[in-house]
């Protein structure tokens, strides 16, 4: 080997082993690089520690812990567990960026060597499984990336940032909780607000958009259906609760395929029918529940009258008392700001590259982030993907699917998927945040 390639060789050596400089630091690729391993430490916490909606009192008190230790403006307690943090610097917009609290009743199947153990007791005294099985927990420690690099790279932008932690996303109550505990009154309502979802379809080292609807408004409605009970030998001395709920159940479909126009995407699926005790008895009553997916208020508001009117029609075509209807709980349709997303998918696609910024289709699922816009706050959520490129081909190979969210089997590669979404997060502020003309 001669003298000059051996010196060439050591220097190419010497240069690949050395630090970023100041200003390679600052940029958020860079940065989530090397501080990817700290997070990913604070991730395992949260994955082994999952709390239920409204419970999530550790949860709230690590993540405000990791928030004042940066010295933001902490404040917990906001909806029972909600936390809001506030970094102000200096004048500019004021951005909201929301991470989910909560965990779900679902008993972790991955095998992992930080997999969650948690179990507590139902309602009904049975004990159950608790596992971050929708990815909340890299969301939460996404939030604390994207704060952590903002506060050390104040130069970089100006504006106000508002970070909160919102309890029981899973529950779809938690966002209207924080906005009746006065989430817009209590601190200035923000000019924007952006958040992240984990995806199990999309690789690693990509984000995911969608403009306009992205999902669908949920309502959960119970029906019960009254009959007059009596032994199943004699049928015509009663009126019988489970052939009217049959009755219904094939109707309520007739409400999208002859009431909606074509095109317009809704769902209604009864997932539980409860009637009678015995095989030789006909019951008093019986029960359905329902979920209905929409993404128009309009349609909405037509299938919610129109599941009550399938009801009442049906109990009295079989000379039944009138049904009770009743809707428990429902959250909006998420719609992306369409103005904010056009302003955000370029940058993305400057960091990522085109071919790693993909166009979600729009999905029947909810999430309260979505009461958020309604409130009058431009919104966006995009989504992180978190399986790995090699995983994805191993499912493929075997002609399968990743797990999806809510399943017992679905876990995120965590490092590629902290490093992107803190990438993501972190850029898309800067660019929103604008640093003063003056050049601080």
């Amino acid at each position: 080997m001669s003298r000059v390639l051996g010196l060439a060789l050591l220097c190419g050596l010497i240069g690949s082993t050395t630090s970023p400089s100041r200003g390679d630091e600052a940029d958020p690729k860079v940065w989530s690089a090397a501080n990817v391993e700290g997070l990913f430490t604070l991730y395992k916490h949260l994955h082994q520690n999952p709390e239920l909606s409204h419970q999530e009192k550790q949860t709230a008190a690590r993540l405000a812990q990791e928030l004042e230790s940066i010295g933001l403006k902490v404040t917990t307690g906001v909806n029972n567990t909600g936390v809001v943090a506030i970094l102000e610097n200096g004048p500019g917009p004021r951005i909201m960026v929301r991470t989910d609290l909560d965990a779900l009743p679902v008993t972790e199947a991955t095998g992992l060597a930080y997999a969650s153990k948690v179990k507590v007791n139902d309602p009904e005294g049975k004990q159950i499984g608790v596992m971050h099985a929708c990815g909340h927990d890299i969301h939460i420690t996404c939030l604390v990336g994207t704060a952590q690099y903002m506060n050390l790279h104040r130069d970089k932008w100006s504006g106000t940032l508002m970070f909160i932690g919102q309890p029981a996303e899973e529950t779809v109550n938690g966002a209207d909780g924080m906005l009746r505990d006065g989430l817009f009154t209590r601190w200035p309502k923000p000019d924007l607000a952006l958040a992240l979802h984990c995806s199990p379809k999309l690789p690693t080292g990509s984000v995911g958009y969608r403009p306009g609807f992205a999902l669908a408004n949920v309502d959960t409605i119970d029906v019960t259906v009254y009959g007059r009970g009596g032994h199943g030998a004699q049928p015509h001395t009663t009126i019988d609760p489970v052939v009217i709920a049959a009755h219904l159940i094939v109707d309520l479909q007739s409400i999208i395929a002859r009431e909606l126009e074509p095109g317009d995407p809704a769902v209604i699926t009864v997932g539980s029918i409860h009637g009678g005790t015995k095989h030789n008895i006909i019951g008093n009553d019986c029960k359905l529940q329902l979920t209905v997916r929409s993404y128009a208020d309009k349609t909405r508001e037509h299938i919610l009258a129109a599941i009550e009117r399938k009801a009442k029609a049906a109990a009295a075509a079989a000379g039944a008392p009138e049904p009770k209807v009743e809707k428990l709980d429902g959250t909006p349709a998420m719609f992306n700001d369409e103005a904010l997303v056009a302003r955000v998918v370029p940058v993305f696609k400057e960091v990522f590259g085109e071919k790693n910024v993909e166009l979600n289709e729009a999905s029947m699922g909810g999430e309260d982030f979505s009461f958020y816009g309604k409130a009058g706050v431009p919104i966006f959520m995009f989504t992180l993907g978190t399986t790995e490129p090699e995983r994805i081909a191993s499912y493929a190979r075997l002609k399968q699917t990743a797990p999806s969210l809510h399943s017992p089997l679905y876990y995120p590669d965590p490092q590629p998927s902290i490093q992107t979404g803190v990438t993501a997060m972190t850029s898309a502020l800067l660019h929103l945040l604008p640093p003063e003309k003056s050049g601080r």
